[in-house]
C-alpha cells in the first residue's frame, strides 16, 4: 500500500509548489501596488487571507477551529501558535480577518519574488544580533495601530518529528508586555501530521485548531517574561500531549517523548 501511495503523494507535493509559484506570479502586479505604502497594509492583508485560502483548499485542506475567546476587531493581540510545518503561516492568516504582522527571520529575503515582497511586510529580526532585536521594537510600535496585531512562532523554529514541542524563546513575550497587548495560544494539531517536511507523509484532511482564552499582560513587568513564557508552553505543550494523533505522529509514546524544559 505504500508504493501505491507515494508517487500520488509526490505529485500532490509538486502540486503545492507549482500552485504557490502560479498564485504569486499572478499577484504580482496588485503586491507591487499594496506593498508601496503602509495605508495599504489592510488591502494587502485580504489579498493574502484570499492566498492563504487557496493554497489551503487548494491542497486538499480544511479547518476546523475551536475557540475559547472572542477577538474584539478594534484591539490588537499577539498570536503565538506553535510551529510544525510550513503550512502553519498560511493557516493563521486565513483565521484572521483582521492585519497581523509577523516577525521573521532574515533569512527568507534571499528566496526569489517571495523575499522582495516578505522584507516589506514583515518585521525582520537577526536574532545573533542585539541591535536588530532593538529595532523590532521600534517598528512594532509603529505598526501596531488600527486593530493591527503581531504573530510569533514562539520555538523560532520547526522542530523535528520527534519533539513535542520546542523551548519558547522571549521575543512574543517581552514585545507583549511592552505594547499591552493580550496573548492568543493557538494549537494546531495537524499541519505536521498531513503536511510535514518529508515528502512522503501526509495527504489531504482537516486541520484542527484550538484557540485558548486570551492571556491579559496588564500590570505585567518585564521580570514577569519567564513566567509568562512558561504558563504559555505548558497550556499548549498539554493540549498536544492529550490529543492521541499529534503524539502518534512524534513516533514516541506519551511517557518517552522529548521534552525540552522553556526555563
Amino acid at each position: 500500500m505504500k508504493y501505491i501511495k507515494t508517487p500520488f503523494l509526490l505529485v500532490w507535493r509538486i502540486w503545492f509548489y507549482i500552485l504557490v509559484a502560479v498564485t504569486i506570479v499572478l499577484m504580482i502586479p496588485f503586491l507591487l501596488i499594496l506593498t508601496s505604502k503602509e495605508s495599504y497594509y489592510p488591502i494587502f492583508w485580504k489579498m493574502i487571507r484570499i492566498w492563504a485560502k487557496t493554497l489551503i483548499y487548494g491542497m486538499g485542506f480544511r479547518l476546523r477551529v475551536t475557540t475559547d475567546d472572542v477577538l474584539d476587531r478594534h484591539k490588537s493581540y499577539m498570536f503565538c501558535p506553535n510551529h510544525t510545518s510550513m503550512m502553519d503561516p498560511l493557516v493563521l492568516i486565513a483565521l484572521s480577518k483582521n492585519p497581523i504582522v509577523f516577525v521573521g527571520k532574515m533569512e527568507f529575503v534571499k528566496i526569489p519574488i517571495f523575499g522582495y515582497f516578505y522584507k516589506k511586510v514583515v518585521i525582520m529580526v537577526d536574532r545573533s544580533n542585539p541591535e536588530s532585536r532593538k529595532k523590532v521594537y521600534k517598528m512594532a510600535k509603529k505598526k501596531l495601530q488600527n486593530g493591527t496585531s503581531m504573530a510569533i512562532f514562539p520555538e523560532g523554529l520547526v522542530p523535528t518529528e520527534n519533539i513535542v514541542l520546542a523551548p519558547f524563546k522571549n521575543g512574543a513575550f517581552s514585545l507583549a508586555i511592552e505594547f499591552d497587548i493580550p496573548i492568543v495560544p493557538q494549537i494546531y494539531y495537524d499541519c505536521k501530521r498531513l503536511f510535514s517536511w518529508d515528502f512522503f507523509k501526509g495527504g489531504p484532511g482537516f486541520f484542527r485548531i484550538h484557540q485558548h482564552k486570551f492571556i491579559d499582560t496588564k500590570e505585567l513587568t518585564k521580570e514577569d517574561v519567564p513566567f509568562l513564557r512558561q504558563q504559555v508552553f505548558q497550556q499548549i505543550e498539554a493540549d498536544l500531549l492529550k490529543d492521541q494523533k499529534y503524539m502518534k505522529d512524534t513516533n514516541r509514546p506519551n511517557n518517552e517523548r522529548e521534552f525540552k524544559s522553556p526555563i
